[in-house]
């Protein structure tokens, strides 16, 4: 019993002492969220009321507040979201709600069936994502939003369904494991390998970017059309996050976060080419 008890506290003070450390990893995301916040600043501020900025402010910081008391995100994380929230709601307040839409379902995806995770040792940390997840899954629609000329609301939202559909295929697909294949050669694998698909977690990165793609449209961001374009080059995203996942990262040659950030990348990507 003493023993049990000494490894559950092990494990809840290795979970402490990952929630407080910032890796090289979460210091170079932070530096480009802030990097990227002031090119927003610089680049959108002709077109920027005071009150716009600080309603903009108010939200985003009980935004992250919030995210980080739901262990969404750890402290690092609600750091880099609050910049890139900050910047969707002072460019659109409806990208604002969106990327709260984007949280709940990550959040969601993520909790469902953590026990089993748990076991499999596929869980995400109890402290949240860090910093550099959430620029890798947030940093291209951030990115678009700041810079993007007219048709920005659809790459934006194109690699915000990437980041969900993404999310949820792989988390769903640990939650209800059935079989798995690699993407590249067709071979069973484990639940949770890099470039493992199913049908379970195909299904739910389909539906998953359906929905983000829906909500934009019920915002007014998005034509039919353009909804219909948003969902499948999100959707497209998972596949090629899952070729880059058997090709580079179980190769080592990628990690888990700059796969995410090429792959939403590639979403908004195709959405551009398909508008």
């Amino acid at each position: 019993m003493s023993t049990r008890l000494t490894a559950i506290r092990g494990q809840g003070d290795s979970e402490l002492r990952k929630a407080r450390s910032l890796t090289i990893g979460d210091l170079v995301a932070l530096a480009l969220a802030a990097a990227l916040l002031v090119v927003f600043l610089l680049f959108r501020r002709p077109e920027l009321s005071q009150r716009r900025l600080l309603v903009a402010l108010g939200i985003t910081a009980g935004f992250a507040g919030l995210a980080w008391l739901a262990h969404g995100v750890n402290f690092g994380g609600a750091l880099a979201g609050s910049a890139i929230a900050f910047i969707l709601a002072v460019r659109d307040v409806r990208m604002f709600l969106l990327l709260l839409v984007v949280f709940a379902l990550v959040l969601g995806a993520t909790r469902l069936g953590a026990r089993r995770k748990q076991q499999l040792r596929t869980a995400e940390s109890t402290a949240g994502r860090s910093a550099s997840q959430v620029m890798a899954n947030l940093g291209m629609a951030g990115l678009a939003v700041a810079l993007a000329p007219g048709n920005w609301p659809i790459l934006a939202l194109a690699a915000l369904a990437e980041a969900v559909a993404d999310t949820s295929s792989s988390e769903l697909g640990m939650a209800f494991p059935a079989k798995t294949v690699l993407i590249t050669t067709g071979k069973p694998v484990a639940p949770g390998v890099d470039g493992g698909v199913s049908l379970a977690g195909t299904t739910a990165a389909l539906i998953s970017a359906t929905l983000i793609a829906m909500a934009g449209w019920t915002a007014g961001l998005l034509s039919r059309r353009t909804a219909a374009v948003v969902a499948l080059a999100g959707f497209l995203g998972t596949l090629i996050d899952s070729l880059l996942g058997a090709l580079f990262e179980r190769r080592g040659w990628l990690n888990n976060d700059l796969v995410n950030f090429f792959s939403t990348a590639s979403a908004a990507a195709l959405a551009w080419m398909l508008v």
